[in-house]
């Protein structure tokens, strides 16, 4: 049986190329089956159980607190230390982060600080110019280059909160984000409600919150508007916003990393700074980091200057162009 599968992996050209002894297999099998799950095994429930109140209101309750977990939690505080949280927020992004199944707070932290530090270059662990699959969910299923030791996160490993959910973090993914959701699911409505609750605020959302990190390291490298930088290939794109819980301003976010705003603007919907700014006023958390508005407009005004001076300058050179070729016309 085993021979023959290498057989076949051998003879399938697009199996041949994938370089298998470079797979990280605890997190390929993983994503693989939430994957999979969640295009079939979920279709399937909706379509013979259909969805209660209580389960849409059971994955809308985790899908929402593990995914501003992670922006609000692993990603504006501890990665860029964008503002100070009392333990009880620090503890609740703790603990509803390891529920995305991204890892510890540690580790997501330290490979974020990497990216902001080597964006668009080799140890940038998710390298837009290593292709948008690398950039997507490729870098976490092969590790073609040796880790880079964690020696960035020295203050976090201060922090008490933050140690504990390192030590901890796959046991309360597991038993957090999938047993709690199917036992309520059984409790509600049997063995049924308890494969709902499992499927539903258990797979799909982790399927969700992920993929909406993921398209933040691809498609936020990849498509939208450079209004403050060109110095990197991260972009702003309001309607990805609205779909990774305000983290499509990405442009802003590399030029001004350590803003608790994305989205700078009134405009723009970014609810984890609305969570942020809220949790400020009730004194949960404090000293919040944002740049002032005279500098966002310098930049703003600077980068279109320059482009309307290249413009202007592109403009030029194609009417001597044109100029030339109309002398050499004449000339003839």
């Amino acid at each position: 049986m085993k021979y023959s599968i290498m057989k076949f992996i051998i003879k399938c050209p697009l199996l041949s190329q994938i370089p298998w002894e470079r797979v990280n297999w605890k997190t390929s099998v993983f994503l693989t089956i939430i994957n999979v799950l969640a295009v079939t095994a979920v279709p399937l429930y909706l379509w013979h159980y259909g969805i209660s109140f209580f389960q849409a209101g059971l994955f809308f309750f985790f899908y929402l607190a593990t995914g501003f977990s992670i922006t609000l939690g692993y990603h504006r505080l501890f990665s860029h230390l964008s503002f100070k949280a009392k333990a009880p927020v620090k503890f609740f992004t703790l603990f509803f982060g390891a529920c995305a199944f991204e890892n510890s707070a540690l580790d997501w932290a330290s490979d974020h600080r990497k990216h902001h530090k080597h964006v668009d270059h080799d140890d940038d662990p998710y390298d837009i110019t290593k292709g948008f699959f690398w950039a997507h969910i490729g870098w976490l299923l092969f590790k073609l280059s040796p880790e880079l030791p964690m020696d960035n996160v020295a203050d976090l490993r201060r922090d008490k909160l933050v140690m504990w959910q390192y030590r901890w973090c796959i046991p309360l993914a597991f038993i957090v984000g999938f047993g709690v959701p199917a036992f309520l699911g059984l409790l509600w409505g049997g063995y049924v409600g308890a494969l709902g609750g499992f499927l539903l605020a258990g797979v799909f959302r982790v399927f969700a919150v992920q993929h909406s990190t993921f398209f933040i390291n691809s498609l936020c490298h990849t498509l939208g508007k450079q209004p403050y930088s060109t110095r990197c290939s991260a972009r702003d794109s309001t309607l990805l916003a609205f779909f990774t819980f305000g983290e499509g301003y990405h442009n802003y976010h590399h030029e001004f990393q350590h803003d608790y705003r994305n989205g700078v603007k009134r405009t723009n919907f970014d609810p984890t700074k609305w969570i942020i700014w809220t949790l400020g006023k009730i004194g949960l958390v404090s000293n919040l980091r944002r740049v002032s508005n005279e500098k966002v407009l310098l930049k703003e005004n600077l980068l279109r200057e320059g482009n309307l001076l290249r413009e202007e300058d592109l403009l030029k050179k194609e009417s001597e162009k044109k100029a030339r070729k109309i002398r050499r016309q004449k000339t003839k």
